[in-house]
């Protein structure tokens, strides 16, 4: 199986059989990566998270810490991930107008072997779904989207941000 690059997928062998890529002789070294989504809802729910009038709490610092779990459990949650010794996780969630929306961002960051950005994506995804919980109850609209990573740096590849112009 290829990319539309023609460079191969890792996580498949020759026969096309899913594996957990031997990363044994990578060069160690500092990665970061960064994800990026938002949580769509009604501005009344906005305001009531701004506020602080949630029913389940402060809906920023739970989804905060739920972000934060879930980049430490990325291996315990997407098959074929390595686990990884994360030496930082930041999750930040900002609340924006026009549309009503909390936007979350995660960067993750090691020393080792290979990449963070899954653990990134799933602090996002997390996170979303955390504040999606904690305001159902008022606003069954919500809609979580637009995860996806928007910055990657170290090891073999060197550093990667997304075209402003693709859908990637």
């Amino acid at each position: 199986m290829t990319y539309k690059n023609d460079s191969p997928l890792t996580h498949f062998d020759a026969k096309g059989d899913a594996h957990m890529v031997d990363v044994g002789g990578k060069a160690v070294t500092e990665r970061t990566a960064t994800a990026r989504g938002y949580v769509y809802m009604q501005p009344e729910t906005l305001t009531r998270i701004v506020k602080g009038e949630a029913k389940k709490g402060d809906v920023l610092a739970v989804a905060r810490l739920a972000g934060i779990m879930a980049a430490k459990k990325t291996d315990d949650l997407i098959p074929l991930c390595h686990p990884l010794p994360l030496t930082s996780v930041t999750v930040d969630l900002t609340c924006l107008t026009d549309p009503a929306r909390v936007e979350i961002v995660a960067t993750c960051k090691l020393a080792g072997r290979t990449g963070v950005e899954m653990e990134a994506m799933t602090a996002v995804s997390v996170a979303a779904l955390t504040v999606y919980d904690m305001v159902k109850a008022v606003d069954r609209g919500i809609r979580i989207g637009d995860i996806r990573l928007v910055h990657k740096a170290g090891g073999k590849s060197g550093e990667w941000r997304p075209d402003e112009d693709s859908s990637a």
